[in-house]
């Protein structure tokens, strides 16, 4: 499976959820993405789903902004702790209004986030019909029961695909 991973603010490539989706046995791209200019990021990751075509997007925290903010091709979409009411502007969310499709996305979010609420979730969920999973010790979703959460759910979307 050929995953785009945007990470978020803090973070950069070669993190720990990139990396065990690698050990996984995933191929994964996970570009750069710049602290500041948040267009910059969305058009980086909108130039590499042109060009690569990944089966799946995950986007985590300011990369799950990121990758609602991307046409992603039909392409599947994990948001883990997605900071979208940070980054998104109402033409951003207007244009995910359009190209939501609730079976293709799965928000995981821990219930102890102290950075992005699990409430910010929640209102995807009550707005779209996406499912939110309640997984994780915090917001960088890096313990085992999170990282396992996410191959997981990448799996099952990846077979979701495949069908």
């Amino acid at each position: 499976m050929k995953i785009l991973f945007l990470h978020g603010l803090e973070s950069k490539p070669g993190g720990t959820k990139p990396g065990y989706l690698s050990k996984a046995g995933h191929v994964v791209i996970n570009p750069a993405l710049p602290r500041s200019g948040f267009e910059m990021s969305v058009k980086i990751a909108q130039d590499i789903i042109d060009t690569e075509q990944p089966d799946i997007v995950v986007g985590s925290s300011r990369g799950g902004a990121v990758a609602m903010a991307v046409n992603t091709l039909d392409a599947p979409i994990v948001l883990i702790a997605p900071a979208w009411k940070r980054y998104l502007s109402e033409s951003d969310i207007a244009t995910w209004d359009i190209r939501c499709e609730p079976q293709k996305v799965i928000v995981l979010h821990s219930k102890d986030d102290d950075v992005i609420p699990i409430e910010d979730s929640e209102e995807l969920k009550n707005t779209y019909g996406i499912s939110v999973m309640k997984v994780g010790t915090n917001h960088r979703m890096s313990d085992n029961d999170a990282l396992e959460a996410l191959a997981d759910v990448v799996t099952w979307l990846g077979k979701q695909v495949e069908s």
